[in-house]
């Protein structure tokens, strides 16, 4: 029976780029059947990824059957899985994220979740000598996928190990990462063709604070200007998809990738309690908040929030 690799609902590029990695791995070394597989459309960042290396789009479920073997990559989190993931035949979980819990196994498992930036960076040292054997196009989503993760290391995600690696890469591709790098933000900064509903889920994680369920949204873009010209349009849109995503705000940050810091969206005063006491910041009567330094949401967003 076919294994299915896949990551988390919204997948963004290491979402996307680590499945097919992880497939790839187990199909042509470990001998074992596999289909790297999507829980959404991918992000216009992992979109060119796959374009640029040629790498076919993986099918997108949203379901699996009772049962059905699958490898669980870039989360833990029962709520960014499939319902009923806990029916599924949960063979291994590679992740860098902090343990959530609420995943059920039918047996003991292979886990492994490391503090650095990039599922990627993981699977590298988890294939040890056999990562040489890896193609030019699986090498080119590994280096895109910690890209990516660290923000060409702009992230205090960022290990000494994930550079290594990307410089490995490089090196094998013979690719300018900062050029790269470039091509890749240009790509994720494009998000002309979205709706208001789709740009607040495109990027974004279920997470509860206090009792208070959030779906909290980072956008990483170079052009934080785009996205902020929509901001009224989006303030607008946050209660519908809230309903429809079960959770009571929608909270938004524009990640300017570049002067590294993060714009909060600040529609009411719920929000403007979780902003002025999550990251010691006066809001007053302002709609919007800067947050200088805060470019991630695993290690500066989500660690601090709090009501």
């Amino acid at each position: 029976m076919t294994t299915l690799v896949f990551g988390h609902k919204s997948p963004d590029t290491d979402s996307t780029g680590s499945p097919i990695i992880w497939a790839w791995y187990l199909n042509e070394v470990k001998g074992t059947a596999a289909e790297p597989v999507l829980l959404g459309e991918p992000n216009t960042e992992a979109a060119f990824v796959l374009q640029k290396w040629d790498l076919p789009k993986p099918r997108i479920i949203d379901a699996v059957d009772a049962g059905a073997p699958v490898v669980i990559v870039d989360t833990n989190n029962p709520a960014e899985l499939p319902d009923a993931i806990n029916d599924a035949d949960i063979l291994a979980i590679i992740d860098h994220h902090k343990l959530v819990g609420g995943i059920e196994t039918k047996g003991p498992i292979d886990i492994t979740i490391r503090p650095v930036a990039c599922t990627a960076t993981i699977m590298h040292d988890l294939m040890g000598d056999d990562a040489a054997k890896m193609p030019e196009a699986i090498k080119g989503a590994m280096l895109s996928c910690i890209l990516s993760d660290t923000l060409e290391f702009r992230s205090p995600t960022t290990t000494d190990r994930d550079r290594e690696v990307v410089e490995a890469l490089a090196a094998d591709l013979g690719i300018d990462t900062a050029a790269y790098a470039a091509e890749m933000f240009a790509a994720k900064s494009d998000v002309s063709a979205f709706s208001d509903a789709e740009l607040l889920r495109m990027d974004s994680k279920a997470y509860e604070v206090s009792g208070t369920k959030f779906r909290v949204s980072v956008l990483e873009t170079t052009s934080p200007g785009t996205v902020l010209s929509r901001k009224d349009a989006l303030v607008a849109a946050m209660p519908q998809v809230a309903e429809e995503d079960g959770v009571d705000q929608v909270l938004l940050f524009v990640v300017d990738i570049l002067n590294e810091e993060s714009t909060m969206l600040v529609p009411n005063d719920l929000v403007k309690t979780v902003a002025e006491k999550s990251f010691a910041t006066v809001v007053g009567d302002a709609d919007t908040v800067v947050l200088p330094g805060v470019v991630s949401r695993k290690k500066q967003i989500i660690p601090n929030l709090s009501l």
